[in-house]
């Protein structure tokens, strides 16, 4: 498409959050950037090409503030699993992958965020044993293949599970602990290299793929590593992300090894500011909030992983209270099984709902809807730029189609994409105002064939890492004794619902 070219988009009824209302309107775009707003009928120069949205609702496109790349491949598999679970299986979830396999992971995740109305995300891609150029790029041409803007956030940590967790070898039997000690992350110095190196060959447009850092969990990672990975992402003006206080039991490790939150080490350390991006922090305390909003960042709530794998209620109403800006995601689909947003939006509002009989505490549709799209945006890195559907923005827009049931009868658009909506509407997606789905067809890749290789590569990986599958699951029930003891040590908060379960339960 000609980017000089003018388009108007006619006939459709444009989402407005504030007001829960969807007037019909007429958008302008030229250049990929939406131009004008006005009402049906609006005057627009000859050679206009003119795009009917008639029976659509407009909205902006829905973006993703935490999800996985490399989890595409494993969507489903796990039942039982916390988080430390989810870690232990690592080897076999994401072994033995080259960067073909890189590429068609991060391709099959994009792909599915269009599909369900999703047209940005940041991803945190796992690459074993440490970020390479080459891999980090070929994630980076996945999304861009499927026409999805990108943060991407090589996940990186200098520490094992073990080292994150004293204790935890002990739990295992004394004819594995020989084996599993041996087991060593990369080199501080080396992550670091392979960093400098990503930071200075980034050959993408920044406009469509960023890049950013992301040192995994604060156990996972020596001071000097979060200290290298601020200061590298400050002289290069990129994001941090880091997976904070997930889970019950790195809050109590991190009390534990630094007397104090794992918020308030960070802010020791002086990580905490504007371009830092938090994900889950289910078990922040008010502080913790408090540090966080203070500094600038923002909290990628992800509130359908945080139950799938038992974390917990993240505290995200207090956070909106204490002026943290909140971003919506998914997760990987190894740990919260899709990229769904209209379910992580329905999640977000629903979960809000068992923290407190005072309806004042419930999260409304109107803010769930603007964390998803403008919240998630600034936890991007992009600004006012995208997630919204105003003169100046990109013209990102998902197009849903009010003949589908969930919006049959057509009452509260706002209400209905929160708590009806769950993708199936998704008629047609533009990004830069060009179609990279109409009437539910990819524009940029071959769909069919996608599903073809993933299937195969699927096959393949799994008979390669089925050896390491078999040691895995045999020590699950270890893992199981180890988080269920020290998740059972006190903590000053308490964001589990009911009481805690035995063992056995």
């Amino acid at each position: 498409m000609d980017p000089n070219l003018m388009t108007v988009v006619r006939g459709g009824l444009l989402l407005e959050t504030a007001s829960r209302s969807a007037p019909a309107q007429d958008l302008v775009i030229q250049n990929g950037v939406l131009r004008e707003i006005g009402e049906p009928g609006h005057e627009v120069p000859e050679g206009t090409l003119e795009i009917d949205a008639t029976g659509m609702l407009l909205m902006p496109g829905l973006i993703n503030a935490h999800t996985h790349g490399h989890g595409s491949l494993g969507k489903g598999l796990g039942d039982r699993w916390t988080l430390e679970h989810l870690l232990h299986a690592g080897p076999w979830l994401i072994g033995g992958r080259g960067l073909e396999d890189k590429h068609l992971a991060a391709t099959l995740n994009a792909a599915e965020m269009v599909l369900k109305g999703c047209t940005a995300a940041y991803d945190l891609y796992f690459e074993f044993p440490l970020p390479t150029l080459e891999g980090m790029h070929a994630v980076a041409k996945g999304y861009k293949d499927v026409g999805v803007r990108s943060v991407i956030a090589p996940m990186m940590a200098d520490r094992t599970l073990l080292d994150a967790n004293p204790g935890l070898l002990d739990a295992f039997p004394e004819s594995d602990q020989k084996r599993l000690s041996k087991l060593r992350a990369s080199p501080t110095a080396e992550i670091l290299s392979a960093c400098r190196t990503l930071l200075k060959d980034w050959p993408f447009d920044p406009e469509r793929t960023k890049l950013a850092l992301a040192p995994t969990i604060p156990l996972h990672c020596s001071d000097e590593f979060i200290i290298e990975c601020h200061n590298l992402a400050r002289d290069h003006d990129v994001g941090l992300h880091m997976h904070l206080a997930e889970s019950r039991i790195q809050a109590v490790t991190g009390m534990k090894r630094y007397g104090k939150t794992l918020t308030a080490h960070l802010d020791e350390l002086g990580f905490l500011e504007p371009s830092f991006t938090a994900a889950h922090g289910v078990w922040l305390d008010d502080d913790d909030l408090k540090r966080l909003a203070d500094n600038g960042c923002s909290l990628a709530h992800n509130p359908g992983s945080n139950l799938r794998l038992g974390s917990g209620i993240a505290p995200a109403r207090a956070a909106v209270s204490h002026g943290l800006n909140v971003g919506i995601g998914t997760d990987g689909s190894h740990c919260a099984d899709n990229q769904n947003m209209f379910e992580a939006m329905r999640f977000a509002s629903f979960a809000s709902r068992i923290m407190s009989a005072d309806t004042n505490e419930w999260l409304a549709t109107d803010k769930i809807v603007a964390m998803a799209t403008e919240g998630s945006a600034r936890a991007l890195g992009f600004g006012d730029d995208i997630g919204r559907l105003v003169p100046g923005a990109k013209a990102d827009i998902v197009f849903l189609d009010l003949t589908n049931i969930n919006f049959v009868p057509f009452n509260d658009p706002v209400n209905q994409i929160v708590h009806t909506e769950d993708s199936s509407a998704v008629q047609s997606v533009m990004v830069d105002g060009e179609f990279v789905l109409k009437d539910r067809r990819f524009t940029k890749i071959n769909y069919e064939q996608l599903c073809h290789d993933v299937e195969d590569t699927v096959d393949r990986l799994q008979g390669a890492n089925a050896d390491a599958r078999v040691i895995a699951e045999n020590l699950e029930g270890m893992v199981s004794q180890f988080c269920v003891g020290l998740a059972g040590e006190p903590y000053h908060i308490h964001h589990w619902c009911g009481h805690t379960p035995s063992p056995h339960q």
